[in-house]
């Protein structure tokens, strides 16, 4: 009899044991682009930070932000106007830290003559709908006096595509120029069809920097094992930024199945280096330039102090000895 209530114990311990294990799985959702390298890289180590973190990877920031309104993930990587735009329009999440900073360029065929953003009048420039690079682009042109729009009749014509189909359209030649993230644009300019005419970083958003974000419900209901993610986040990035070698084997063997070359990964980080932090005043600024351009469909734009909780970051590197 003791050796089947052994059994029993057994079973029930072990049942246990995996109902709290499924409790610390942690759902994120990430986009694949080498400055979105360190958030991929927490999956390896989150054993190490008591939990299990399931990756699912996504073609731009919006579909993420989609995901977390339906309930699918906990926590999503996204460039800040897909976070801005889905607070705007009712998503309960929360701005926790921030991954990244630039990761932008726009990018001519070296046959153009496209100096400058002036330069841009009466040519067709790519730009995938929707992201930061839209945000940047119309803030440039805006800066630069010319107009834009996908449809005739502007100084400059809009073509909208996905960031993957962006590069072959001007290596193809049907595109003047295109806004472009990393690692693409870094491979167009060393594959030779593609020349920098600019980092678009002086409208008044700056240099815009990455989010990652978190449900409200996770933020809030499973509060110590946010904590332990956000203490998994901060190593993840602290590994990729004292070691370029891991960060480099990781993004390129992993990530890119070794689809860009070295001076591809290191220009791209050159021009979107890893980061932790996020201010309110950032992403006010962003939600202002967004407003005023109309780019990304606001019901209404969300103040940023409401949203944006950097508490866990702080703690977490607080914890590591990172200031």
């Amino acid at each position: 009899m003791s050796r089947i209530r052994a059994t029993i114990l057994a079973a029930v311990l072990a049942a246990a044991a995996a109902t709290a294990g499924a409790e610390e799985v942690v759902r994120l959702g990430n986009l694949k682009f080498a400055h979105y390298g360190a958030v991929s890289y927490i999956k390896e180590i989150a054993p190490k930070c008591g939990i299990k973190v399931e990756e699912h990877i996504f073609a731009k920031g919006p579909d993420v932000m989609q995901a977390i309104l339906a309930g699918e993930l906990d926590v999503g990587a996204t460039a800040s106007e897909a976070a801005i735009q889905g607070r705007a329009n009712g998503a309960p999440i929360y701005v926790v830290a921030g991954f990244a900073k630039g990761g932008a360029r726009l990018v001519a065929r070296p046959d153009s003559n496209i100096k400058s953003v002036k330069d841009l009048k009466g040519k067709k420039v790519g730009v995938t709908r929707g992201g930061i690079h839209e945000v940047l682009l119309v803030a440039e042109l805006a800066q630069a006096g010319l107009t834009a729009s996908d449809q005739p009749g502007k100084d400059v014509q809009l073509v909208f595509l996905a960031f993957a189909d962006l590069n072959q359209a001007l290596m193809g030649k049907n595109l003047d120029a295109i806004m472009q993230s990393e690692p693409q644009s870094s491979q167009a300019i060393n594959k030779g069809y593609g020349v920098e005419v600019m980092k678009p970083y002086d409208t008044p958003i700056g240099e815009p920097v990455r989010t990652m974000v978190m449900s409200e419900k996770f933020y809030k209901d499973r509060r110590a094992t946010a904590a332990r993610f956000m203490n998994c986040f901060v190593l993840a990035t602290k590994t990729f930024i004292d070691s370029k070698q891991t960060a480099e084997k990781y993004v390129r063997e992993s990530l890119f199945k070794n689809q860009i070359t070295a001076d591809d990964f290191q220009d791209a980080i050159a021009n979107s280096p890893y980061t932790y932090d996020i201010t309110p005043q950032h992403i006010q600024v962003t939600t202002d330039v967004m407003a005023r351009f109309g780019t990304g469909k606001m019901r209404v734009p969300p103040l940023a102090k409401d949203w944006v909780k950097t508490d866990l970051l702080d703690d977490a590197k607080k914890s590591l000895g990172i200031k």
